[in-house]
């Protein structure tokens, strides 16, 4: 497999890299922690390594140091399509290095051969009550995966603990591989025809997601390559991407780290975000019956903002600048239905709430953020249903994670383990 033989090539220089930091400049101080951040949910306190991507307040998400314009201009892309192969993505956060077409390819490859999801993962999720949350079945689906887990079977074997990122790296590619089709009988089965998705290993995994979402449309097999792209990864610190941490941190196999994983995501604060977007969108368009003009709009938010409420997709905790993740896919809905009412509201709220938060000072950032606009493209492809948009979002972000997971396994990362304190110690911290 190129991925394997790849990493394996990368693996003693930076064995060596990390060794060498550890035993000659490991007692120096990164950073010091306040008690407002020991309290504040460790928000900024620098605890974790990763070098996936990284989020630079001035221009967002890095992935593998290369700024967001710079892979969708490098990577490579399908014959006519707008947008690059998912899996050229899924090359670069692995490697570290831009891929051929050829060898993007063979990502796609991989995950085709590999895509078949075992009959038993399909009749756990039909035996399941029919108002079962869909973030409830993707994790229970991924769970059902984990009898064929090689990294556990190979762990109970006995192996070297250096040696454990090859069938973690296994396991990535087939879970990577399966998540589509099962993203997509979720919806089939909860929204539509109840069909069994099949993949196509004619088409790359974008095209196939379409076609299994039953979404004829160039345009969307697009979108969703950009919108996994762009979901892929940010960092450790967000709660799928640390509890997927965490969890490995045990050794326990990637089934059961991303199923955790995917819990975290399912939250109101995290996953959820976009759905919250659309619906304040669409409260919009209820209330004025249409698009409103910028003055209703601007009175509307002020409103919104007096009562004690928030605009949901504006404001970022490390970003002072518009999201780029944001800004590709407002430009996308640009170019291919600027005149849809939804995404007319989403340009108009662009326009006019930096603005009204910056008057009213509700936020250090007062920029839209990827959740902003979302929510909008998917439903104008009529993917409607909003319990469903954090599935998406989770197929997105097992790039990123199960990116990390193996190089956490290759790197030899230990179990994850801080130290709690009581408040009379902070208590005592403060007084001395």
């Amino acid at each position: 497999m190129i991925l394997h033989d790849k990493i394996s090539a990368q693996l003693p220089e930076w064995r060596e890299r990390v060794t060498k930091l550890l035993e000659e400049h490991g007692d120096k101080v990164v950073g010091e922690v306040t008690i407002s951040q020991i309290y504040g949910g460790m928000r900024a306190v620098r605890a974790l390594v990763t070098d996936i991507s990284f989020v630079d307040p001035n221009e967002g998400i890095r992935f593998r140091g290369h700024t967001l314009p710079v892979v969708l201009e490098r990577l490579p892309k399908p014959d006519g399509a707008e947008m690059p192969y998912v899996g050229g993505l899924y090359y670069l956060l692995m490697v570290g290095d831009f891929p051929t077409k050829e060898q993007a390819l063979e990502v796609e490859a991989e995950w085709a051969k590999n895509s078949h999801v075992p009959d038993h993962v399909f009749k756990v999720l039909r035996d399941m009550p029919k108002d079962t949350h869909p973030m409830a079945l993707f994790s229970q689906a991924i769970l059902t995966l984990q009898n064929d887990s090689k990294f556990a079977k190979r762990y109970a074997e006995g192996m070297s603990k250096m040696d454990l990122w090859e069938p973690a790296l296994d396991d990535a590619m087939t879970l990577t591989s399966k998540l589509g089709v099962i993203a997509a009988f979720i919806y089939q089965l909860k929204y539509r025809a109840k069909a069994e998705p099949s993949y196509d290993p004619n088409l790359d995994f974008g095209a196939n997601f379409a076609k299994m979402m039953g979404v004829d449309d160039k345009e969307y097999a697009d979108l969703i390559r950009l919108y996994f792209i762009l979901h892929s990864d940010h960092e450790s610190g967000n709660v799928s991407a640390h509890t997927m941490h965490l969890v490995g941190s045990s050794l326990s196999d990637i089934f059961f780290a991303f199923s955790a994983a995917m819990n975290g995501l399912a939250g109101p604060l995290h996953g959820l975000a976009n759905q919250n977007c659309l619906a304040f969108v669409m409260g919009i368009k209820d209330k004025f019956n249409g698009v409103p003009t910028k003055e209703q709009l601007t009175e509307y938010a002020n409103e919104t903002l007096d009562s004690g409420r928030v605009i949901p997709g504006y404001g970022h905790a490390v970003l002072r600048v518009p999201d780029p993740r944001y800004t590709a896919q407002f430009k996308f809905g640009k170019e291919h239905f600027p005149n849809d009412e939804l995404f007319m509201i989403v340009q108009m709220m662009d326009e006019i709430i930096p603005a009204v938060l910056k008057e009213q000072g509700k936020a250090k950032n007062p920029w839209p953020n990827v959740d902003a606009v979302s929510g909008s493209l998917q439903y104008h492809y009529g993917i409607t249903e909003f319990d469903f948009y954090t599935v998406l979002f989770g197929v997105g972000r097992a790039l990123g994670v199960t990116a990390n997971y193996v190089w956490a396994r290759a790197l030899g990362q230990p179990l994850e383990r801080p130290k709690s304190l009581t408040t009379k110690m902070l208590e005592d911290i403060a007084a001395g």
